[in-house]
Order: structure tokens, then sequence, then C-alpha cells
């Protein structure tokens, strides 16, 4: 196995370690660099995305006691200029089990008995559900709020569900104390980098079914794990000469909570409004610095969603056979308004990222 590297200081770490960040606070990234991207290398016969582990920095067979199947959603051609990847068709029922599949694979293969995880509601589920495949005890923190649907989902796989009375933010340095001071595997789709690892997949999935990406990528970016992974795989495809321009990436927030939107070195102080895209409401994003530092070398741009067009587009999408959530809708809402006023140069995709069911409140 790889090490863990701090992103402030240098400092390795084993995986194996129980502190979710280094001694210096610095958050962890991995000191792993994949095998040069081949579709060579890809098992043809797993139908997972474990079918790409010739690229993750683990290597063992403890993954089969993991995966639930997840992986492998469809790409669908929506019109002309759009695609859908519809990542909400996952065991799950978010882009989420991308990440957590890898993230339990390394608390299975390292002995981790229990893991604490604080989330507003769809990594969480997935952190569950994944805890219950590998036989691993867990605790979901959730803040005040989060849809019934999720927390009792949380429930069923067997989790215990903490239902936090403070914001998204309150609840994760609630979460994280605890897991400092009990000493409790901390879980975390935002601090842990071997998330990324798994959500990477989601640009060889499209790479893979398309034999080529699309000109742009419009992802919901709250804490950023889809944007990481992203930028992560299409610059190991482009290294690779299997794609000769690297896409425009659009990073979508909230108009109510938007800590990118027009940030220089650092996200911007914000206070959280009430948003109906609660997936991505994240007021300080942990890895905003990285993010905005990000070493991606095609254009990128942040770009808002305006409020009341969520609802409207959620009933549009259901109309034409698309049932997601309100913050999945919000990512179709954007891309709307920015075309409306902007010129796209060539097609798009957007991730389908969570189920409509998941979101009734």
């Amino acid at each position: 196995m790889s090490n863990f590297k701090c992103c402030e200081c240098g400092k390795t770490a084993s995986l194996q370690t129980l502190n979710y960040t280094c001694e210096c606070g610095g958050l962890y990234d991995l000191d792993f660099k994949a095998p040069k991207f081949s579709l060579d290398l890809i098992d043809k016969n797993e139908f997972s995305l474990f079918r790409y582990r010739k690229f993750f920095p683990i290597q063992n067979e403890i993954w089969r006691e993991v995966t639930l199947g997840e992986g492998m959603s469809a790409t669908v051609k929506f019109d002309d200029k759009l695609y859908f990847k519809l990542d909400y068709a996952m065991p799950t029922l978010s882009f989420k089990d991308r990440g957590a599949v890898m993230l339990i694979w390394l608390c299975k293969s390292i002995g981790v008995k229990k893991v604490l995880q604080d989330s507003s509601g769809n990594a969480g589920n997935s952190v569950a559900a994944y805890c219950a495949r590998a036989g691993i005890e867990c605790e979901i923190f959730v803040p005040k709020g989060t849809s019934e649907k999720k927390i009792n989902m949380i429930k069923a796989f067997g989790a215990t569900a903490t239902v936090f009375d403070g914001t998204r933010d309150e609840t994760a340095d609630a979460c994280r104390k605890k897991a400092l001071e009990e000493r409790i595997y901390y879980a975390n789709h935002v601090y842990n980098p071997l998330f990324y690892q798994g959500t990477k997949t989601y640009v060889y999935e499209i790479f893979e079914q398309l034999g080529r990406v699309p000109d742009n990528f419009f992802l919901p970016v709250g804490n950023g794990t889809l944007l990481i992974g992203c930028e992560l795989a299409l610059t190991e495809l482009f290294e690779a000469g299997l794609i000769q321009k690297l896409p425009k990436i659009f990073i979508v927030q909230s108009e109510n909570c938007a800590p990118f939107f027009k940030a220089k070195d650092k996200p911007l102080n914000v206070i959280p409004k009430p948003t109906q895209a609660e997936g991505i409401a994240i007021g300080k994003p942990m890895r905003g610095k990285e993010i905005l530092a990000s070493t991606y070398q095609g254009e990128r741009e942040v770009i808002t969603i305006p409020e009341n067009a969520i609802i409207p587009t959620r009933q549009d999408l259901a109309k034409k056979g698309f049932y997601v959530e309100h913050t999945t809708a919000a990512i179709y809402a954007a891309y709307e308004q920015y075309i409306k006023t902007n010129r796209l140069q060539g097609d798009s995709i957007i991730s389908l990222c969570g189920a409509g069911l998941k979101s009734e409140h």
C-alpha cells in the first residue's frame, strides 16, 4: 500500500494511522501515482468500479468482501449537446458509493472495527451501507433538518444516526471532536484521500463508454469530492495521451452558499442561507485552499444556481424520465442558466448524482 502525505508539511504517514490529519494539522493527500492509464489494464470481467483496480493504491483481494456492485452507471445522451451520467443508479442511490467503497476497503484492510462520519445524508448512507457489508460498526452524525428518508436509510443499515442540532459545519466539528477524544476511526469523505480514488472512476467510465470525454464537465461542489476525483482522472488520461485537450470544469455552487464564487487563494467566509441544494451547502470546505490551488491544467469556472429554478427544474427532469434529488436538479438548472447567456463550446456532461426519493422530506 502507498502512504498518506501531508499537503502542508510533506510528512508521510502509514495508511494504517488512526489520525485523520497530520500532527501539524494539515490534511492528507496520497503519496501515489497510478500506472499510465490504459484500457488494456481494465478487468473487463468485473462489473463494478473494481474493474479499474490496477489504478488504485491498495492491491489486495479484500475489496471482494466490500463491493456492492457500485459503478458502471450509464452515460446517456440527453440531447445533441448534453450527456447525463446516471450515478443515482448506485447501491445507495448516489455517487458517494464510488468513494465510500474505497474508504471502507481501506478500513477493512487495516482492521478498523468502528468508524465515525459526518454527512448531510448521501455520504452517510454510503458509508453505513459499506460498513454493513464489511462488518464494521458505524455512527453517522447528520445536521438537524437532514431528509428523514436519508436518516432512516442510515438506520436501516444498522448504523447509529446521531442528529446534531446545528449547521452542517457544526455537525462536522462535533463528529471530529468525538473521533479524536474516543480514538475512533474518522471515515470522512473529505479528509481521507482514498475517497477520491473512488470518485475518479466517474471519468474512467465515461472514457470507456464514449471512447472520449465531453468538452465540459458540470460538477456539484460542496466539499469537492467529485471534483477532486475528476481532476485526478482527467489528468491521468491527458498524461497517457488518450485525450488531447483537458475539458473545461464548471464548479457549480448554490447561490445561497458559494464560498468558491469569486474566491482567489482561499474560500470566502460565507454564512450558508437555506437552500434546496442541501448536498452542496458547505460553508467551510475543508479542502477549499487545495481546490483553489489545483494543478489541473484545464480551464475552470465557478457558477451559481438560481435558487428559484431548482424545484421547477426538478419537475421538468422528472417529466423527461429523470427523477433526481434537489441538489442534482440544481446542477442542471445551473447548466440551463449558463447556456442562456454564454456560448458553450462543444458538448457537456452532468452527473445525476442522487435519486429523487432521497430528498422527499
